[in-house]
């Protein structure tokens, strides 16, 4: 359980809930996007959708395990020109603003196995909308549309990438650094080793294989933290 017993579902993002639990959390002093600015990217990323008629949405990390949102179809997938890393600063979600946790990201290089969901064209701004309030609170991630390879054919997906220049950004961390995160952080969905465990095994049921993920669940399991 995370520490505040906050449960991530569709109606706790829509009704507000989600968001000042966020607020509370972090303290007067973050910053959040506005309604306004979260309505602007939205309309702008379904402007340039490659594919407009059929809206993919990629995951990497809870979306392979918790999607929330209705969808036609659901994928195994290959997003090129970004990798999967365990590398973005989790300060509610994992871990808190004095000790956070860690979480997945996807940086610049290399390519990523994860799921792509196809959502209804009707049901695009809707799905998104509730995306932007679960991911983008803060406006952490760059949304960019990803060249993906299913074994159904090629599709363009939506995906939530990381600038190596955020703040967010751990940067390299070494091996003692990453142990003690994963022995102390804890957020309000739980801990970053129940994070990092989910995300693996949602992956295995799919057939999809990441050697940095098994080293990293390893590694875990060796310190008696899984």
């Amino acid at each position: 359980r995370g520490m505040s017993g906050f449960k991530l579902t569709r109606e706790t993002i829509l009704d507000g809930s989600l968001r000042a639990s966020s607020r509370a959390l972090l303290g007067p002093h973050a910053r959040f996007m506005t309604d306004e600015e979260r309505v602007q990217q939205i309309e702008a990323m379904l402007a340039c959708a490659p594919q407009p008629a059929r809206i993919w949405v990629f995951g990497y990390g809870s979306l392979v395990w918790n999607p929330l949102f209705h969808c036609e179809e659901k994928r195994v997938v290959t997003a090129h020109g970004y990798h999967r890393s365990f590398c973005l600063w989790s300060r509610i979600n994992r871990g808190t603003p004095d000790r956070p946790g860690l979480v997945f990201a996807l940086l610049p290089g290399g390519s990523c196995h994860g799921a792509v969901y196809r959502v209804p064209r009707a049901q695009a701004a809707d799905a998104l909308e509730a995306l932007w309030q679960r991911e983008m609170p803060t406006g952490v991630y760059d949304p960019r549309w990803l060249a993906c390879r299913t074994p159904k054919g090629d599709v363009n997906a939506l995906a939530f990438t990381l600038s190596r220049k955020s703040p967010q950004h751990t940067g390299r961390l070494s091996e003692a650094q990453l142990i003690d995160i994963l022995r102390h952080a804890r957020g309000r969905y739980g801990t970053t080793p129940e994070h990092l465990l989910e995300t693996a095994k949602s992956l295995a049921e799919r057939g999809v294989r990441d050697r940095e993920i098994e080293r990293l669940v390893a590694l875990t399991r060796r310190h008696g933290l899984a």
